[in-house]
């Protein structure tokens, strides 16, 4: 018996130092980056290599007194959310029709959904400038919403609706024999079943809003619309050149939310994304 608590102890202290190693390997390139931009600047570009690096806060007190790295913080959250919101609204019910009605060419349908992802997005940048000019929605955080929830809009509705098919249509059936409408069944039993997967769609999408740069740089021509995406990009010239610590302090910035959000929601996105084999 001792024997077995012993090797049990030695195979989970093994388990420990292979995820702790694992983590440290994943951690280190963003504790770098952070050095980076508690760095001063004078000390990065220094061709010299410096081993016992000073650490200074000039980095930081630009980014925040010198720009409105508030408004663009701001600016870059309430775009994101508000894009997947939009994208849940949309996509939920969606996802539910292809999953559940049968008509012809369902399948078809669903796939030149998910094809419109494979379509590049320079193509259709500028037809999108001009309909938002046209709109008087240019430099405007309701365009960057519309942009970022047109973009994931058929990857969240393929991923949804991949979870949707494994939910057993018998739940459903019960619930119409009781009286229930196609709404409720959606609300009640759909939607809290697949939680995780509606889960981890809701968080590729803000991660893809994110990374989106082509679109921010053709709708946001003005600081008033400015994302981070936008503030990293006015730190790489001009007259005072590359400024390499802003550059590191605000992309840590910006890669902080996602990392405290997946963080927060771990559970429910290590399900979602172990949920079910993806169908078509």
């Amino acid at each position: 018996m001792a024997s077995v608590r012993r090797k049990k102890g030695e195979n989970l202290l093994v388990r420990y130092l292979i995820l702790g190693g694992w983590a440290l390997f994943c951690l280190v390139p963003v504790l770098w980056f952070l050095s980076i931009g508690l760095r001063p600047r004078t000390e990065i570009i220094t061709p010299q290599p410096i081993y016992w690096p000073t650490f200074s806060l000039d980095a930081w007190h630009m980014i925040w007194e010198d720009w409105p790295m508030w408004q663009y913080l701001r600016n870059s959250v309430l775009a994101i959310l508000g894009s997947v919101l939009i994208d849940l609204v949309l996509a939920i019910p969606a996802a539910y029709a292809l999953a559940r009605y049968e008509f012809r060419g369902r399948d078809d349908i669903a796939f030149y959904i998910l094809s419109t992802r494979m379509m590049a997005p320079a193509i259709v940048a500028i037809p999108i400038f001009f309909l938002f000019r046209n709109l008087g929605l240019l430099d405007t955080i309701w365009a960057l919403m519309l942009v970022y929830a047109a973009i994931n809009l058929s990857f969240v509705t393929w991923i949804i609706r991949s979870y949707m098919l494994d939910i057993p249509k018998e739940l459903e059936d019960a619930a119409r024999t009781d009286g229930a409408s196609d709404l409720r069944i959606l609300w009640e039993i759909i939607i809290p079943a697949i939680l995780p997967g509606i889960i981890t769609a809701a968080v590729i999408a803000m991660i893809f809003a994110i990374n989106e740069f082509l679109f921010t740089l053709l709708i946001a021509s003005t600081p008033d619309a400015y994302t981070m995406s936008m503030a990293l990009a006015n730190f790489t010239g001009g007259s005072d050149g590359v400024i390499y610590n802003a550059i590191a302090l605000v992309a840590f910035l910006a890669f902080l939310p996602v990392f405290l959000v997946v963080v927060a929601i771990q559970k429910h996105l290590s399900r979602g994304l172990t949920m079910g084999a993806v169908k078509g």
